[in-house]
C-alpha cells in the first residue's frame, strides 16, 4: 500500500506525524508522503518516527498556487525534491497569504458570534497557518454548530457566497512548477477535480512542464478519472493516489489507505528524482 497524500497538525490535519505514521503502520502502508501545506517542516522528524516504525517515507509538500487563466486556486503536490531550501522562500509566502486571509475571516466571524481570538488558537499549535477548520473547531466547542461541513461552515466559508470566507490570489502555478524543478523535485498537479483543474492539466502537460497527475483522490468520479487517466496516457504523466488524509477535518470519511498510487508510478517518481538530482 502505497499513500502520497495526507495531512498533519503541521497544517490542518488533526493527528500529529507521530500519529499519522503509527496509523499508517497499523493499516499496512510500506510508502507513505506527509504532504503539508505550504510547509516541509515534516522531513527531518518523520524520516526518524517513520524508521522507527518500518514504514518508507517519500518526502512531499501540497504547495498553494493560482491558475491565472481561469483566476482560480489549484494545488501542486512536489514530491522528493533534493534541494527543499529552494522551496522554503515559497512556502513562506503562501503561508504569509493564507494568514492574512485567516486573519480577516476570524474579525468577519467574530463580529458574528461572541467567540475569542484565543479559542481560535488553541486548535493551531503546530500549525504553520490557520485554516478556517480551526475556525470552525472554536465555533463547535462553543455550541455554534455541530460538525464542521454543515450549514454554518456553508454560510461563512463557501468560496462562492460565504459571508466570511476571504480568498487571495497565491504564485502563479507556472512560477511554482519552475521552482520544483529548480528544488530537484517532482511536480504532480494534486486532486484536478476538487477546482476542476482538468483544462490547465492539458495544458501544461501539452507544454511538457508537469511531471504526473493525482487521479485516485476521492473528489473525482469514475467519469472525472478515465478523462484524467486519458490525459496522463496521452502525454505520459506518472498517476499518483492517496487519502488527502486530514482526520477530524475531512471533508468526506477518508482513512489513510483510502486513496493509493501504484508500485510503477512510485518506482517513477523515484526514478525522476533521481535524475534530477544529477542534473
Amino acid at each position: 500500500m502505497i499513500d502520497l497524500h495526507c495531512h498533519t497538525t503541521l497544517s490542518d490535519g488533526s493527528l500529529g506525524i507521530e500519529d499519522v505514521i503509527e496509523q499508517a503502520k497499523r493499516t499496512n502502508i510500506e510508502w507513505l508522503s506527509i504532504t503539508d501545506h505550504d510547509t516541509m517542516a515534516s522531513f527531518s522528524r518523520a524520516d526518524v518516527l517513520a524508521e522507527r516504525a518500518g514504514v518508507k517515507i517519500l518526502h512531499g509538500v501540497e504547495l498553494s498556487a493560482w491558475d491565472k487563466e481561469r483566476n482560480r486556486k489549484v494545488h501542486i503536490l512536489c514530491y522528493a525534491p533534493s534541494k527543499p531550501n529552494r522551496l522554503e522562500g515559497l512556502c513562506l509566502k503562501c503561508c504569509e497569504i493564507r494568514r492574512d486571509c485567516s486573519k480577516e475571516m476570524i474579525e468577519k466571524v467574530m463580529q458574528k458570534f461572541p467567540i475569542t481570538q484565543e479559542s481560535i488558537l488553541k486548535h493551531t499549535t503546530g500549525s504553520k497557518s490557520i485554516f478556517k477548520q480551526h475556525i470552525m473547531r472554536a465555533l463547535i466547542d462553543y455550541g455554534y454548530a455541530l460538525e464542521f461541513y454543515g450549514e454554518l461552515d456553508k454560510e461563512l466559508f463557501n468560496p462562492q457566497f460565504g459571508s466570511c470566507y476571504v480568498e487571495r490570489e497565491y504564485p502563479d502555478v507556472n512560477f511554482v512548477i519552475d521552482l520544483i524543478h529548480t528544488s530537484k523535485g517532482v511536480a504532480v498537479m494534486a486532486h484536478p477535480a476538487q477546482y476542476d483543474s482538468i483544462e490547465l492539466l492539458e495544458e501544461l502537460a501539452k507544454q511538457g512542464r508537469i511531471d504526473g497527475v493525482e487521479i485516485d483522490h476521492y473528489s473525482a468520479d469514475e467519469s472525472y478519472k478515465k478523462r484524467l487517466i486519458e490525459i496522463a496516457e496521452k502525454y505520459d504523466l506518472i498517476q499518483t493516489g492517496g487519502s488527502d488524509f486530514h482526520g477530524l477535518y475531512n471533508n468526506v470519511p477518508t482513512h489513510l489507505g483510502s486513496g493509493q498510487t501504484t508500485k510503477e508510478n512510485l518506482d517513477r517518481i523515484l526514478k525522476l528524482a533521481a535524475s534530477l538530482k544529477q542534473t
